[in-house]
Parts: C-alpha cells; structure tokens; sequence
C-alpha cells in the first residue's frame, strides 16, 4: 500500500500461522477464531480490517450466548445448574436479576461498567501509532482520561474478587468459574461483552483459514510474494545491520529492511542468537517479566450426527479428576459445538471440539522429539478419556465418530514455532491496560522491526492486525514516506 516492494517467508504451506484450520475427510476442524473482535463498525478494529479485506461481504454469526458454564455445587436454583451468559446486556441484566434479585446493586454494577466502556472507542486513537502523537493528538488524547481512569479502577477486580460481592451462591460460583476456575482480571469478559452486545465480536463463517485467506488475496493482489514452505534459519547481520534472511535451504534473501511477524522467542534468542537484547528482553525470556500464556491440547471430533438446540460453547464440571499426561489435572471440560457453521461439516454432520489448557507443554514438546511412538500413545489415550467423559455427558458420540483429531502443545510449536507452545504469547493479568514492554524494533539493531501477537498480553488477532499498522507506520516515518491506505483498494477483494 505504501509503495514497498515486500516478499513474506512462510513455514508452512497456506497463511495465518496460529490463524488456521485443518481438513481431515469431509471436516475442518479449526484451531483459532471463536469470535472477532472488529465484525462490525461498533468496534474500531473494523476499520482496520476493512483496510485489508471487504468486510461487508464477510457473512458473521453472532451468538444470543457467549458461553454456558454449568455449576458443580448442588444449588437450588431457578433454570437449572447452568448459568447463560448473554451477549445482549439488557437480557444478561434481566436474567441475573430474576435469578438473584437479593443481588440487584452489584449486577446494575457489573452492567454499568460495560455500558461505560461502550461509551468510549477503545482503543483510543486506533489508527495512530502511539509511539508518534503529534501535540494536537497528545492534546485530543486527554479527553480519553475519564476512560483510563475507570479501566485502571477496574483492572484491579478479578472474576473471583467480584464474585464476592454476590450473596447468591450460583452467580458467585459462575462468576469464580468464568475464566473455568482461574482468578482472572474481569476485565477480559467485560471489554468483549460490551462489543457483544453490539454485535461487533461475533464469528467468521468458514472459521480462521478462510478468514486468513482473504488477507493473503489482498497481499497478493497488491503485488506481494509469498514463499512457502521456506522455513528461517537465521536474520543476517552485518555491522550491527540487518541484511536478509538465511533460509533454512541454506539459500539467502537480501532486503533493506527485515520484518519478523515470527515467533518472539525465536526471533530474539535464536534467527539473532540473543545477540540484541536488553534488561526487559533478558527478563521476559526468562519469563520473570510476563508469564507465558497457556498452550492447549486441542481434541477434535466430526461426528455423523448434530447437536440441534445444544449449547455452541459449554463448561462443565466432571465426575471425577482427568490427569493429563503431562500431570495438568482437570476437573471441568470445556466443549465447542461448530453446529451454526455449515461449512466445517456435511449436512447432517457436526465438528466438537474439547479445549485443555496447559502450561507443560515442554512435557509434550520433548516427549515428541525423544519418543515419538510414546508421544502418539499419550495423546491418543488422554483423547479416549475424552470421548468416554464425552459419551457420558452428552450420549451417542462414540458410534458417530467419523474422523479425530489431537493437536498438543508439541503441535502449536511445530507448526508455528510458538515459544512453548503458546497460543495467545504473554498471559494478561495486572498488565492487561499498561504499555507492552515489547518494542518493534531492538537495541542496537538498525533496518530491523517486529510486529505480531507477541507484542502484547493476549495476543490474538487485534494485537497482530495493529501491531502491524503501527510498525509500517513507523517505517514509512524514518523511510520518510507518507503513511497511507486505500479503502477503495481493499473493498475490491471479495
């Protein structure tokens, strides 16, 4: 868009990295988006998506639920052991209300607090890089400050502490169980239900690959290379310069300026061998800094049968302990129904997914590389519990199973190259609204910039897109080159 001619070195065989889906038979099972923050003008994020694809012409489905969680204690309760969490604010107030009216003054408050962020574009100043405000936009920025006053308020509250304040004990045991039982900043549920409720986070049909598709049309038809299968051995360096790429062929790419959308860990410790590095990136490698976020053992059923009128996305407590291999121990499940995308199953046929979160994944990752057959014996025992807890909670899976899929955190790594397996880069908690300590560019080191999903905590899809746009911002700053984007050119792809 701005005038650069680029070429991209990807691993793999397609676009997307961690944004992707598989085929096996007649199902796609899919390994990223559940919903997208940006699906509609509500949030900001879709201007910049709509810079890289037609938007409009993108089909979203937006869920009247955003997830079911089943309580385990047995608790008197009208409607049942299950608690909905509505995506439309005035039902979700009106549900919680009837359930609990004793606890009227703290669900107005938890409401309250999405209707507030509604009230404000977050983030503020999307299409700005924040490294470069200009005075008259610092200045535009303080109108913003009623904004950071109240998300520094509430980013001290976690789902735990909050849950305190209910004297119902289902709503302070669902609000514990949010996170499936992690203490959390609530934060991470109230920012995208205040979107919910406006519809702006809602999912992609055909899921991640396809959505990763139509940003590598528009690439390409803007007269981008893309070479695949073409892993990185090393970022050449010359004078403290970077020169290029050294691919793992042994061939080499020269460039004037190299970009890594790569894994962080990699890029620093190994394409560089830790060569530029700082007190905070020393930290962060020695995760003292941030925490990793979770990798995941991914099981993935296509079944000869549907689920109509089932939850799309439900936890539930188990019967008893699940003891993964790599010693993580389970007590709640959490199941995915692909039963609203007719496209990842024939008619008549469903995708179910059951999602593990784990942070051993070096169990994994060095049981595949030292005992290969042990490794697939593992994972294939840890998914035949899975399908047994499956069979008994939710009847006639296992004679319905037409195709399987397990990916453990050995997975995530050895397709992406994710440090450790990791599907989202740094855990947020008490950092969640405070500046990255990840930089794009590296000290000491000219001609060279990172942008990703690494660079801040969470990760996901957001980071990566405005990451990006800040990073060629800054490029075309020092290339002395005016910034710009073609609307009129994104909305001809469809």
């Amino acid at each position: 868009m701005n005038g650069f001619e680029s070429e991209i070195f990807e691993k793999q065989t397609k676009p997307g990295g961690l944004c992707t889906s598989w085929k096996k038979g007649d199902f796609t099972f899919d390994g990223c988006i559940q919903w997208l923050l940006g699906s509609n003008e509500s949030s900001p994020f879709y201007r910049l998506w709509s810079e890289l694809i037609d938007m409009p012409s993108v089909k979203f489905i937006s869920h009247e639920i955003r997830m079911d969680i089943e309580v385990k204690n047995n608790i008197d309760i009208k409607g049942g052991k299950v608690f909905h969490l509505y995506t439309n604010l005035d039902k979700l107030e009106m549900y919680m209300k009837d359930l609990a009216p004793v606890d009227e003054r703290t669900i107005r408050q938890f409401i309250r607090s999405m209707r507030k962020i509604q009230g404000f574009e977050i983030p503020p100043m999307i299409d700005k890089n924040p490294k470069q405000l200009s005075f008259i936009d610092k200045m535009r920025f303080i109108r913003h400050l009623p904004l950071l006053l109240f998300l520094n308020k509430w980013k001290k509250i976690t789902n735990y502490s909050f849950a305190q304040k209910f004297k119902n004990p289902f709503l302070r045991e669902a609000f514990e169980l949010l996170f499936d039982g992690d203490e959390m900043p609530l934060l991470i549920i109230s920012l995208p239900l205040a979107f919910n409720d406006k519809q702006g986070t809602a999912y992609p049909v055909g899921g991640s690959s396809v959505f990763a598709k139509r940003i590598e049309d528009k690439y390409i038809l803007l007269g981008g290379k893309i070479n695949y299968n073409t892993g990185i051995r090393k970022i050449i360096v010359e004078n403290d310069t970077a020169k290029g790429l050294l691919l793992e062929n042994g061939e080499q790419s020269f460039s004037e300026i190299t970009l890594s959308a790569a894994d962080w860990h990699f890029t620093i410790f190994d394409a560089l061998d830790g060569n530029y590095t700082d007190k905070t990136i020393r930290e962060l490698g020695a995760q003292t800094r941030l925490p990793l976020y979770y990798s995941v053992i991914l099981v993935s059923l296509g079944l000869t049968r549907t689920f109509k009128g089932s939850s799309h996305f439900l936890r539930f407590p188990l019967e008893k302990e699940l003891i993964c291999p790599d010693g993580t121990v389970y007590r709640r499940m959490e199941a995915h129904i692909y039963n609203y995308d007719p496209t990842l199953a024939p008619e008549g046929k469903t995708v179910v997914s059951f999602c593990f979160y784990t942070k051993n994944s070096d169990y994994w990752i060095d049981l595949r590389k030292s005992d290969y057959e042990t490794y697939i014996k593992n994972k294939t025992d840890f998914a035949e519990q899975v399908i047994e807890i499956a069979e008994k909670r939710f009847g006639n899976i296992r004679k319905h199973i037409e195709e399987s899929d397990i990916a453990t955190p050995a997975t995530f790594n050895r397709y992406t190259n994710n440090w450790k397996g990791s599907t989202q880069g740094w855990l947020p908690g008490k950092n969640l609204i405070e500046q990255s300590p990840i930089q794009p560019e590296l000290p000491g080191l000219k001609n060279f910039y990172f942008s990703g999903h690494w660079t801040s905590p969470g990760g996901g899809l957001p980071v990566a897109i405005k990451s990006a746009r800040d990073v060629v911002q800054l490029i075309c700053r020092k290339e002395k080159v005016r910034f710009r984007i073609s609307i009129h050119e994104a909305l001809k792809i469809q």
